[in-house]
């Protein structure tokens, strides 16, 4: 069955959410700990329950193309769902902006990082992590910084690539990697920063990381993906999502 508006969205999962059931949703690896946050409130108020699947946009577009059992995809860019809507792997109609992510140079180091990113041309750094620019849109969105800044030719020797942003947080993390580009809500929550030291990317060095949710084929007839889907348009969710440091569309 087509849904052919949020609006009937909606409806739909308010008429069948009588009955709990289970959500398999692809989640893009900038999103990892918010949606962690979102599913305890999401699962205290459906009664349904959600299987995080998590890496990045590429691989989890792969997985889907390959027949991965996936309900719900929440990506970290907006083509990736458009893509899918036109190759009919997910429902038409479906596709939403639930938030727009911020990139970020950081550092588990206090200090190491100043505040308008001048460290990238100092040259005091042995490594600079980012995710795979072919697969994940923050690793692409790290790229066009660099370009934008005429930094590519000389960083690039230093980068570490890791599969996701989230393995680009680890090489950072675990002092592998000095520096790495990243996502806000990997080192952000309720309005500050967690460790260490950061830039806060402007967004006009970069395409906006527009972060778009899908539903679907799998999932077309299924309460816990439509419920959630839903969700991620409520008050309670933008909250959530907003204390991670995502912008709303």
């Amino acid at each position: 069955m087509l849904l052919r508006s949020f609006a009937s969205l909606g409806l739909w999962a308010c008429l069948i959410s009588a009955h709990a059931e289970t959500v398999q949703v692809g989640v893009a690896a900038n999103m990892a700990a918010p949606m962690q946050a979102l599913l305890v409130g999401f699962q205290r108020d459906s009664g349904h329950n959600a299987v995080v699947v998590l890496g990045s946009t590429g691989k989890l577009y792969a997985q889907i193309r390959n027949g991965a059992p996936l309900d719900l995809l929440v990506s970290a860019d907006e083509a990736t769902p458009a893509r899918l809507e036109s190759e009919k792997l997910a429902v038409a109609g479906t596709r939403q902006t639930y938030g727009i992510g911020r990139l970020v140079l950081w550092s588990a180091q206090k200090d190491r990082i100043d505040a308008q990113g001048a460290v990238l041309r100092s040259g005091t750094f042995d490594h600079l992590a980012l995710a795979n620019p072919a697969t994940a849109p923050y690793g692409a969105a790290a790229v066009q910084v660099m370009e934008h800044l005429g930094l590519r030719a000389q960083l690039q020797p230093r980068w570490v690539q890791g599969e996701s942003v989230a393995q680009a947080y680890q090489f950072v993390a675990s002092g592998n990697a000095e520096l790495g580009f990243v996502s806000l809500s990997q080192v952000w929550q309720g309005g500050q920063l967690r460790e260490g030291s950061m830039w806060l990317v402007p967004q006009s060095l970069h395409s906006p990381l527009r972060q778009d949710a899908v539903l679907l084929q799998r999932g077309q007839s299924n309460a816990a993906a439509l419920a959630l889907l839903a969700y991620l348009r409520s008050d309670a969710a933008r909250a959530v999502l907003r204390s991670f440091g995502y912008e709303m569309p």
